[in-house]
């Protein structure tokens, strides 16, 4: 199934190439004249859909899995659907999906679960309206470079490197557009290093991937061309280096931060690491399946190959 930009859901056809990543032209769903029709009470789970033909069953629906990224996709909306209609799902749930988005909030519960996280101001057109100098001043404190995003985005959809605070009102107008609240992040200095994190069978304690990293030349940041595009200037390096303490001390944090977000499902938990000391960057609740992707490779790289994983997470989907 497809969803059109309208909000339509459409049935695909069996053609996934049309969905390549192609950087002279994203994929988009459009419009094809057919409409899935959900289930229309929790005691059914059968899914129909009607096209030039009339209507037709598509069968019971055992489990959805919804490969959807930033708003209305994971931030709790089609979780809070799903839950309505009563139909198992993959991932986070509705409030470990929402706070997942939502980078004020993911940072402030790890902070107060004592995870270590990069210093930030979150700041809205009114409070800059209502108090310019006061805001400036909390911004600048974080010093420079600093990193400016919007809160409730995903795959670094508006987000800016600031190097000169003469740059700081055209990033705050470019992650404003995305969202209304803006966070500025204190820059870090050090290596771009990820896993992913997987919830515990039979209530069983998390389970953690071994690391990779994102070795960054030639960009500025590790944006949506070098995460989507495969752009220049991005290598990805799984298994990443490290020493036995180091991995284990960053799964240690990757499963604290996962378990005190919700802890359900899937999450890619990423972090700088300056040498010494690891900060939790974001934890991504539906991170992504490219080819590219950091989640499967590390998964893959942990010993588990890419139909077991997915199996893996259907059947935590069907346990919960």
């Amino acid at each position: 199934m497809g969803i059109t930009r309208g909000g339509a859901f459409v049935l695909e056809d069996d053609e996934p190439d049309k969905f390549g990543l192609d950087p002279e032209h994203l994929p988009e769903v459009v419009d094809n004249g057919t409409r899935v029709v959900w289930p229309d009470s929790a005691l059914s789970r059968e899914l129909k859909v009607t096209d030039a033909t009339g209507t037709r069953s598509l069968g019971d629906v055992d489990v959805v899995f919804p490969i959807l990224h930033g708003r209305f996709g994971e931030d709790g909306t089609v979780q809070g659907f799903l839950e309505l209609l009563d139909l198992p799902y993959v991932g986070a749930g509705l409030l470990m999906s929402a706070i997942g988005m939502d980078k004020h909030t993911t940072k402030s519960i790890l902070k107060s679960a004592g995870v270590p996280v990069v210093p930030w101001v979150t700041v809205t057109r009114r409070d800059l309206a209502r108090d310019p100098d006061l805001w400036n001043r909390r911004i600048r404190s974080l010093g420079l470079p600093a990193f400016v995003k919007p809160a409730r985005a995903g795959s670094s959809v508006g987000v800016s490197k600031v190097s000169e605070w003469s740059e700081l009102d055209a990033a705050l107008d470019l992650a404003f557009a995305e969202d209304a609240t803006v966070l500025v992040e204190q820059a870090i200095v050090g290596r771009e290093v990820e896993c992913g994190v997987l919830q515990g069978r039979d209530g069983g304690a998390s389970r953690v991937s071994v690391a990779g990293e994102i070795v960054i030349s030639g960009r500025e940041f590790y944006d949506f061309d070098a995460k989507y595009l495969g752009a220049d200037g991005i290598e990805l390096v799984c298994p990443a280096v490290l020493g036995d303490g180091e991995l284990g001390e960053m799964q240690r944090i990757a499963a604290r931060a996962f378990e005190a977000v919700g802890g359900q499902g899937l999450s890619r938990v990423d972090f700088f690491f300056t040498g010494t000391e690891f900060f939790v960057n974001e934890v991504n609740t539906m991170p992504g399946f490219t080819p590219i992707s950091m989640f499967p490779t590390c998964w893959i790289a942990s010993g588990m190959t890419y139909p077991q994983l997915i199996s893996e997470l259907i059947d935590l989907a069907l346990e919960a």
